[in-house]
């Protein structure tokens, strides 16, 4: 598998992301495209289950939290959407807002 095949692998759910890190860290040709998008695809999987964690506990608290929901998960897939797009086009380019953050927390993917 290339490595642009890789990056846009890992946004096409948790499972393709597993596939697409275990073939990055099986190719001898690491790029820099690959392990861009693995980490940015694995922030996005990582918010998006914190995200609902903190909201199923909400709920509890603070029912109108249920109208929250549908818009966090509209904005998670736009988020996945952008970085499937960059990782096809073979661009580099961050998703919005916490884009620059995963790429500096994820350094263990490297």
């Amino acid at each position: 598998m290339d490595q642009k095949t890789i990056a846009w692998v890992s946004y096409v759910t948790l499972i393709g992301w597993i596939i697409a890190l275990v073939t990055y860290n099986s190719s001898n040709d690491k790029s820099s495209l690959a392990k861009f998008h693995l980490r940015q695809s694995f922030g996005i999987f990582v918010t998006a289950f914190a995200l609902y964690i903190v909201m199923f506990m909400m709920i509890f608290i603070m029912p109108f939290f249920v109208f929250i929901f549908p818009f966090i998960g509209l904005a998670l897939l736009i988020f996945l959407i952008l970085g499937l797009i960059a990782a096809v086009n073979g661009e580099e380019k961050p998703v919005p807002l916490l884009g620059e953050f995963y790429q500096k927390t994820f350094t263990f993917i490297s």
